[in-house]
């Protein structure tokens, strides 16, 4: 079989396994945030952290929520890795320096998990499972909670309430994540995936001498970072190690629960505002802009020229050959567009070209599918500033699912889509211009310039994944790409609450012979349009310097 044959037939086994998926679990999801009704379980948590699941929010209150809520994570995972040398099951390895815990801290709350260090020389068990696995569950919890604001927002009228922000974060966690994650854990381990508690041991190598490996809890850590869109390895190779990804059949899987609640929590964006219909509009969205970038990523990276490239039958360079190039640029594509960051390749040793899709598919605002939650609020930012543009050439009031786009609604879209371009372009410029983070980059030149901005793109947008040629553990990265992954995380949160609550107050408006038909494909390749040309303005002379002059050149 060619590999491009075996690449074709992953996707569309990928694609079958999504579509099985889609109905069952956006409804469910949908059930999950609509219900009266408490989990025993849920009211032991409820009564412990002294919340009452029953008290509607408006949005500045579900907005603290949310930030106090985070604050208190990112302080408790600080001091968990600042102690570390004095916790049981640290493996001996000594207390995380203040820079580095800081970054580490915010970037698992951040729903980041960008590693500036070696997973399996840094953390102990305890930091791993007591702290960042922990973050995994909740981080991306919280995401799933905004969406749903957002989507309340839509279909509520004539009230501020948002829903209670504790409840849906409860919720998330209990009745989606976990049982997900523990079946999926099942999975990864009979595909070989390692699930244990040992210490470090020598281990033989093939060419002689011995190296030091330690086990670890990494099956339960792998399905949640997949499944919450985080993107943490246990080891520093992450699923591109044995250990967390074994064989072609984990991979799959793996890229399944990247992916699965992304899509489908279009059904429960429909279900949840009357029309399923509405939902399909934006998976056709998502899933358009995700076959293209697949398209384009396999089509790059299987026929790069070159005596080498033919040999080893495309771009293998920084690819596992138990993957190939069609199981690494499905992997590659999917983690990039949406807020996971897990790699199973190098992306660094991708062409000119394939480098510049995944940084593309980051600066689209990771929303197809996007994150857990944060695509679809992300997704939806983007119908907006598109019914707005509709309602431009037409000379209407722009509408969307009955709610009206006045000038405060597009203010706040205007702001949501502004955050993270500022962030990435003004870190990436500031670096460029100081002699230190230069001295990070193992390349020089346009490759150079494309390791600073990748990571910028990867902190500000909340993926995580890197480049992997750049030093990253110093101060000015530790610190700049924390402050990247805080901003670039909570401050969108702000514009969306703020604009749900708004939605939420007007009273519905009658659809018209006039109206803007948002379930139809036109408005779809509107969107998609919108999408790509608002991305194409903000960051083009950026890629310019970057991953299209290296790819032009090679």
């Amino acid at each position: 079989m060619s590999p491009v044959l075996a690449g074709v037939l992953q996707l569309l086994a990928l694609i079958a396994a999504l579509a099985l998926a889609y109905r069952p679990l956006g409804d469910y999801m949908a059930k999950v945030y609509s219900s009266d009704k408490h989990l025993r379980v849920e009211k032991w948590i409820y009564k412990g952290i002294g919340a009452n699941p029953n008290t509607e929010m408006r949005w500045p209150a579900y907005l603290r929520g949310v930030l106090a809520f985070s604050a208190v994570s990112v302080l408790f995972l600080y001091l968990l890795q600042r102690l570390q040398g004095s916790l049981p099951g640290s493996l001996g390895f000594k207390a995380i320096d203040p820079d580095q815990a800081f970054n580490t801290a915010t970037s698992f709350v951040a729903n980041t998990n960008w590693q500036s260090y070696y997973g399996e020389q840094a953390m102990g068990h305890v930091v791993q499972t007591g702290g960042l696995a922990v973050q995994n569950f909740v981080s991306a919890a919280v995401g799933i909670a905004v969406a749903v604001a957002l989507v309340r927002g839509f279909a509520r009228s004539r009230t501020g309430e948002l829903g209670n922000f504790w409840s849906d974060l409860v919720r998330g966690v209990v009745r989606i994540l976990i049982p997900i994650s523990v079946i999926g854990a099942i999975v990864l381990v009979a595909c070989g995936a390692i699930q244990n508690f040992s210490g470090i041991h020598e281990v033989g190598q093939f060419m002689g001498g011995e190296q030091q490996w330690n086990g670890g809890a990494v099956a339960s850590q792998e399905v949640i970072k997949e499944l919450g869109t985080n993107g943490g390895g246990y080891f520093n190779a992450n699923s591109a190690h044995p250990f967390e990804n074994p064989n072609p059949i984990s991979n799959l899987f793996e890229i399944f629960l990247i992916l699965v609640i992304p899509f489908a929590l279009t059904r429960t964006f429909g279900k949840m505002v009357g029309s399923v219909k509405q939902g399909y509009a934006i998976l056709a969205t998502m899933a358009t802009i995700w076959l293209g970038f697949i398209a384009l990523m396999m089509w790059t990276e299987f026929h790069h020229g070159g005596p080498a490239f033919d040999l080893a039958g495309g771009a293998m360079e920084g690819k596992e050959t138990r993957f190939g190039i069609g199981g690494s640029a499905i992997f590659s594509v999917s983690t990039t567009l949406t807020s996971t960051g897990a790699v199973n390749s190098f992306h660094s040793s991708n062409t000119g070209f394939g480098g510049g899709i995944d940084l593309l598919g980051m600066q689209l605002g990771e929303i197809a599918p996007g994150g857990t939650g944060s695509g679809l609020y992300g997704m939806l930012i983007m119908a907006i500033i598109a019914v707005f543009i509709a309602g431009l050439m037409v000379g209407r009031t722009p509408e969307y699912l009955g709610k009206k786009i006045g000038t405060r609604e597009i203010k706040l879209a205007a702001c949501y889509i502004l955050v993270t371009p500022a962030l990435v372009l003004g870190f990436t410029g500031a670096s460029m211009a100081m002699d230190t983070p230069k001295n990070s980059m193992t390349n020089s030149g346009a490759h150079g310039f494309s390791e600073i901005l990748y990571a910028f793109t990867s902190g500000a947008n909340n993926n995580g994944s890197a480049f992997a040629g750049l030093n990253a553990d110093t101060q000015w990265f530790n610190t700049t790409i924390g402050l990247a992954m805080l901003l670039g995380r909570f401050l969108p949160m702000v514009f969306v609450l703020a604009l749900a609550g708004s939605l939420a107050e007007q009273k519905p408006i009658p659809a018209t012979a006039g109206t803007l038909r948002t379930e139809k494909p036109l408005f779809t390749g509107l969107l998609v349009g919108t999408i790509m040309i608002i991305t194409g303005l903000t960051y083009f002379p950026a890629l310019a310097l970057g991953p299209l002059a290296e790819g032009l050149a090679s």
